[in-house]
């Protein structure tokens, strides 16, 4: 139970701030090893009076250490640095003491920084009070840090007072901005509900800096990010992360297709997962009373089932999943289910493979630890956690194990379908990403069309919602183009005209209308989207598969 702010700060106004640091480390290490073993690479064999002593043993070496580096160290030492590691927003990488024991443990298991547990607690509240924007931090042409508003949350107080992206952030309520890095601005953007900040901006086109005095309210972070009918009959969702409101939301957008529902393209790409009841609510939506979601168990932890608790009451419209590398954790527990189950069609690349339990234990009111506990498991039985053991942290993190990820392990779906555990969820029908060319990439990657978006709107001010890139558009880009330096040929242009005048519309329609407005033209254009459109039939067929298959098992 974590303390309130009053009793936190008198708590630790009594202490030193090397004191406070050093006991926060000496009770993270009890509680790893009392909770995962992690004294020692070996598992416990001797008597518990031979534990006692190595784990003694261990906290009076790791005092020594640290005392020693503390006095003896060529310059002050940090504590926090030394311990925690840097934060975000630091142009060197460091690794502290409890990140780097973490790291021997497995890719998950993570010790939470007042700053990273602050944010943990806004994602997964799904809300927090400020002026609704995303900002990022890049050197300038001098090595300074500033930071630019890279996109306004569309309906927040930021978006409505006319803030855009590409906006240089000068300064906050007078202070001055540059040289701050990302948590230091967003602790200054960020207040009380009502009370008001002037943030003075620079923006191309404007030769003056332009204030903006924006009311602080309720930003909620939706986890629904786009909703809409894609064709008649036919729902869209997209859920880009599992928080205390996905399942609310999921609700509202299904309540939103009305009866027509006819068919659902259920999006996961991109989610790495989330809150696990929230996951489990969400596949309640698609599946028969009873019908088993997930289960998992660990050393510690008793094996735990999580099942369907109302059904969907007979909806039993065809569905399709799309997933990528990126979905992972709880939005893999809702494809393992679905596709399990064959209540769905599952397509797009192989997920992530993450199937590791975290429970998040407060350390204090401003640190925390997710430490793995468990493992998931599909209904069928896999094991959704990809092997970790023979790649290398980087590559386990960036994906780049790719090959086949088959374990051995056969399962078997509700219709009979074999399945695989152990490497994430396979897709019943692949279509790899689309690739990039190397002009297209060239572009992309250079920043051309968000510097293009900030260029137009600084000379035109607008655009119409059914805006295109016309002639006259790509002659301006042709001429901004040159003026960065970047060569494109006519060949080049006329080889990539369709995908320049594509990203070109989504750059300033999003600048000017939202992301949400853009979102919305990226899918309507999505090959994979249309795809499974086309492949509902297919769903449904799966579906009526296996009803038949589990009629003739059960000798009905």
């Amino acid at each position: 139970m974590l303390g309130s702010n009053e009793e936190n700060k008198k708590r630790i106004s009594t202490m030193r701030a090397r004191q406070r640091s050093a006991w926060i480390v000496l009770m993270t290490i009890v509680a790893c090893a009392a909770l995962a073993g992690v004294c020692g690479q070996q598992a416990a064999a001797g008597s518990g009076r031979d534990d006692d002593s190595d784990l003694e043993h261990s906290l009076k070496t790791f005092t020594r250490v640290y005392d020693l580096v503390r006095t003896n160290y060529a310059v002050p030492v940090d504590p926090d640095l030394a311990l925690y590691g840097v934060a975000d927003g630091s142009a060197m990488p460091n690794v502290g003491a409890i990140p780097g024991m973490l790291q021997t443990l497995d890719p998950h298991s993570s010790f939470f920084d007042p700053h990273a547990f602050e944010r943990l607690k806004e994602d997964q509240e799904g809300k927090y009070f400020g002026v609704g924007m995303t900002i990022r931090t890049r050197l300038n042409k001098a090595g300074k840090m500033v930071t630019y508003v890279e996109l306004p949350t569309p309906g927040s107080p930021a978006f409505r007072a006319g803030l855009r992206p590409g906006d240089l952030i000068l300064s906050v309520n007078g202070k001055p901005a540059e040289g701050l890095n990302v948590e230091q601005v967003a602790a200054m953007l960020k207040g009380p509900r009502g009370t008001q900040v002037t943030i003075t901006i620079s923006r191309e086109g404007s030769p003056q800096p332009i204030n903006f005095t924006i009311t602080r309210d309720e930003i909620l972070k939706l986890s629904v990010d786009d909703a809409f009918m894609i064709r008649p009959g036919v729902g869209y969702i997209h859920i880009k992360s599992f928080d205390e409101t996905t399942n609310d939301e999921v609700t509202r957008a299904l309540k939103s297709f009305g009866s027509d529902l006819k068919g659902l393209i259920l999006d996961l790409r991109g989610n790495r997962g989330g809150l696990l009841q929230e996951a489990v609510e969400v596949s309640d939506h698609f599946l028969r009373k009873d019908q088993l979601i997930v289960y998992h168990y660990g050393r510690r932890a008793e094996e735990k089932r999580y099942y369907a608790t109302t059904g969907e009451s007979g909806n039993f419209y065809p569905m399709v999943v799309l997933i990528n590398g990126e979905t992972a954790s709880a939005a893999e527990i809702v494809t393992g289910a679905l596709q399990d189950h064959d209540r769905a069609l599952v397509m797009g690349q192989p997920s992530f493979g993450k199937g590791l339990v975290q429970t998040v234990y407060p350390l204090s009111e401003h640190a925390g630890l997710a430490l793995t506990t468990a493992h998931y498991y599909t209904p069928s039985g896999r094991l959704i956690q990809r092997d970790y053991d023979h790649v290398s942290l980087y590559d386990y993190l960036a994906h780049f194990d790719t090959g086949p990820r088959t374990s051995g392990e056969v399962k078997r779906t509700d219709g009979g379908r074999e399945v695989y555990g152990g490497g994430g969820i396979a897709p019943d029908i692949e279509m790899p990403a689309p690739r990039l060319n190397p002009v297209q990439q060239r572009l992309l990657e250079s920043g051309i069309f968000f510097g293009f978006g900030k260029y137009y709107l600084g000379i035109f001010q607008t655009v119409p919602r059914d805006f295109q890139a016309d002639g006259a558009v790509l002659a301006k880009f042709k001429e901004y183009v040159r003026s960065q330096g970047i060569r494109l040929s006519e060949q080049d242009l006329q080889n990539n005209l369709e995908f320049i005048k594509h990203r070109i519309r989504l750059q300033l329609i999003g600048v000017v209308y939202g992301e949400d407005a853009a979102q919305r033209i990226s899918t309507e254009n999505d090959p994979l989207v249309a795809r499974a459109i086309q492949s509902l039939p297919q769903a449904e067929q799966l579906l009526a598969n296996a009803k038949r298959y589990m009629a003739r098992q059960s000798g009905s």
